[in-house]
């Protein structure tokens, strides 16, 4: 019988009651992995009224409680870091490098929280009038929820629970139910750090399980990475529910390439920015911008991207893996054929890429386009593949102007060997993440990721500060004390005879 993931509710691992199930396949060979269940009603239920009693105890656990398990939590990721790694490609079809890269910069983030004691910190003015103080104090919201994406199945789930929980509240993770096995794990290793039960709690389904997580009156904010349709439904139907709510959506980052640029930098970096991943990543570079003369070095782009290729997980040689799923990989190849239907030049079509050993796999290989305009399909629509659109401009003026014109703002890279034009890139240009001779501005976690336009719906922004912000609420408290009030009363003197 196939393996069916369990729920993670009231901190037992349980088997669902639910009738409905999905199979979950490795995308390299389409083995099925393991069956998900679409959580019931009253599962989820449950999950609520669990995470709902832990946190009245939860949040008045001291702060420096909080960050002993997380400080816990991030060795036990260190300590199992491959064997995650492992159960992550093997559902999603990552490179074995890659999908270590994936768990890394989640385990940044919970080193992250552990240092919640200093963030939670409130403020304090003494004699705001004569005799009266005013105080701050950041506490933790209540039973709050992630609803996480497929292509990065550790990193955004830690994004999410570990900040929120450190701050004091219970969280509700639905994962996405093409990779559920390592969420799994990532619960069980929370457990094993001390996580009381109840802290976390784990529901699988789809839309039905996302529903009753943006609609149950208690849940108090909804974190959400995914696409721009879903991601917008999130926002206006979470906040329509007086929830506090922030939505991470899609993307379509620009490379701008200034002729003064190290031009094998720009090459090496603008192919592994490109494919990947397999281009499955929102800060995936899908198009370069080339300006005035440095249209001159597509070929030689062309040639980078040549030697890119993909292949299974354990393959040393290969640059990155198969597209998620079947399905995934008809949607990239009907956007592909649109491109060439509009009229754009395709320089390497992965189409028809083989890959030897594994003939049922989801495999696109390196695909490169010249003579891109902003009207195509391509252009306009995130591929979420290994594709790459080549525009070219006259001026860095025209390659601001065309970057801003574009509805998304999640990212944008800049190669340039001159600081005047990169300061008036970096001031100009209306995105969120801006990199400078460096192609995938992904910021650390002591800082947070910041997305603008359509690429993010909210006002607090994932991990750094603004994750603590999002996730607390302050309470501000104006006290005075009468003069009269300390002439008789307890003597706290010392008697040191």
């Amino acid at each position: 019988m196939t393996k069916r993931v369990p729920l993670f509710i009231d901190g037992e691992f349980v088997q669902s009651q639910s009738e409905k199930f999905l199979p979950v396949t490795n995308p390299a060979t389409q083995e099925v992995l393991c069956e998900v269940p679409f959580a019931t009603q009253s599962e989820m239920e449950a999950a609520y009224a669990s995470a709902k009693a832990a946190f009245l105890t939860w949040k008045e656990t001291p702060i420096s409680e909080r960050a002993r398990v997380m400080m816990r939590y991030q060795a036990l990721l260190k300590e199992h870091h491959d064997e995650i790694a492992e159960i992550l490609s093997s559902e999603t079809g990552k490179t074995f490098e890659d999908a270590k890269g994936d768990l890394w910069r989640g385990i940044e983030v919970v080193e992250h929280a552990a240092n919640i004691p200093s963030m939670m910190m409130g403020e304090t003015v003494e004699n705001v009038a004569r005799e009266i103080d005013t105080y701050s104090y950041t506490q933790p919201l209540g039973v709050c929820a992630g609803i996480t994406p497929f292509n990065f199945p550790a990193m955004i789930p830690l994004w999410m629970y570990p900040m929120a929980i450190a701050a004091g509240n219970t969280f509700i993770l639905k994962p996405s139910e093409q990779d559920p096995l390592t969420p799994t794990r990532l619960a069980e290793l929370f457990v094993e750090a001390g996580a009381p039960k109840g802290v976390l709690q784990v529901i699988h389904g789809g839309k039905e399980q996302v529903d009753f997580l943006l609609h149950h009156p208690d849940i108090k904010a909804i974190s959400f990475v995914g696409s721009v349709p879903v991601g917008q439904y999130i926002y206006k139907t979470g906040t329509a529910n007086m929830k506090r709510v922030q939505s991470f959506a899609g993307a379509k980052n620009h490379m701008v390439v200034m002729p003064d640029a190290a031009k094998q930098q720009v090459i090496n970096n603008i192919a592994g920015a490109s494919v990947g991943a397999a281009g499955q990543r929102c800060m995936a570079i899908s198009v370069a911008v080339l300006v005035g003369e440095a249209r001159e070095w597509k070929h030689e782009i062309k040639e980078a991207l040549q030697k890119a290729r993909p292949g299974a997980w354990n393959d040393p040689g290969a640059s990155y893996g198969p597209v998620i799923s079947p399905q995934a990989k008809e949607r990239i190849c009907n956007l592909i054929q649109q491109g060439v239907d509009e009229g754009a030049e395709i320089l390497l079509d992965g189409r028809d890429v083989v890959v030897d050993g594994y003939p049922d796999g989801n495999w696109v290989g390196p695909t490169l386009f010249a003579g891109v305009t902003p009207e195509m399909s391509i252009y306009k629509d995130e591929i979420f593949g290994p594709v790459l659109c080549l525009v070219e401009v006259d001026t860095l003026d025209e390659a601001i102007e065309l970057i801003n014109n574009s509805p998304y703002g999640n990212g944008t890279s800049m190669f340039t060997a001159s600081g005047a034009a990169a300061r008036k890139f970096q001031h100009n240009i209306e995105v969120g993440q801006v990199g400078i001779n460096i192609p995938i501005p992904v910021p650390l976690p002591f800082f947070s990721f910041t997305g603008w336009k359509g690429s993010f719906y909210g006002d607090q922004h994932a991990y750094g500060k603004q994750a603590v912000r999002f996730y607390t609420e302050t309470k501000t408290i104006t006290a005075r004390w009468f003069n009269e009030d300390t002439k008789s009363g307890p003597n706290f003197s010392i008697n040191l005879k």
